[in-house]
């Protein structure tokens, strides 16, 4: 990893919003070439300045997939209390897409009522992408294609075709 990329993500963690939000809009110029900073961003995105959060979004929208060896560290966080925290670890695993395989079980659970809607729909797109390997998520994206909700509805059908798909 990049010296520059390693220190960013330190800074994320700092105690001064002014170094957090320098660290976030330089991540955020790295594009693609601050994946090493997924997990960190993740976690920054319930950052309590508005300033930094939206630079940690900005950064993590033109990330791409995570480097696989975040994973083991990106599945606990589909949990976190914070709904922030836990759409951005659904996006970064639905990235990695079949590699992702491992998160099945955790991505199903986040298709569940405790969690908040944006959250759920994250899910839905993250196992669509996992693809086969996610056959085990068929019945929970079986009902969540049954839900109220019409952009959770599509994303769990488009997610069944290509779990689906040959």
């Amino acid at each position: 990893m990049p010296g520059s990329v390693a220190r960013w993500i330190k800074d994320l963690t700092d105690a001064d919003g002014r170094r957090r939000l320098a660290a976030a809009e330089s991540l955020c110029h790295q594009a693609e070439a601050a994946h090493e900073a997924a997990l960190a961003l993740a976690k920054a995105a319930a950052d309590e300045d508005d300033d930094v959060r939206e630079a940690v979004v900005a950064a993590l929208e033109d990330l791409g997939p995570p480097p696989p060896e975040q994973l083991g560290e990106l599945i606990p966080l589909l949990s976190d209390p914070n709904g922030d925290i836990a759409y951005w670890a659904a996006t970064l695993l639905g990235r990695l897409g079949p590699a992702a395989a491992p998160a099945v079980a955790a991505l199903t659970s986040a298709l569940g009522p405790a969690a908040s809607l944006t959250v759920r729909q994250r899910a839905a797109w993250a196992l669509g992408n996992i693809g086969p390997a996610a056959a085990s998520a068929t019945p929970a994206l079986e009902m969540a294609a049954a839900h109220n909700d019409p952009r959770l509805a599509r994303l769990a059908r488009q997610a069944l075709d290509q779990i689906r798909a040959k």
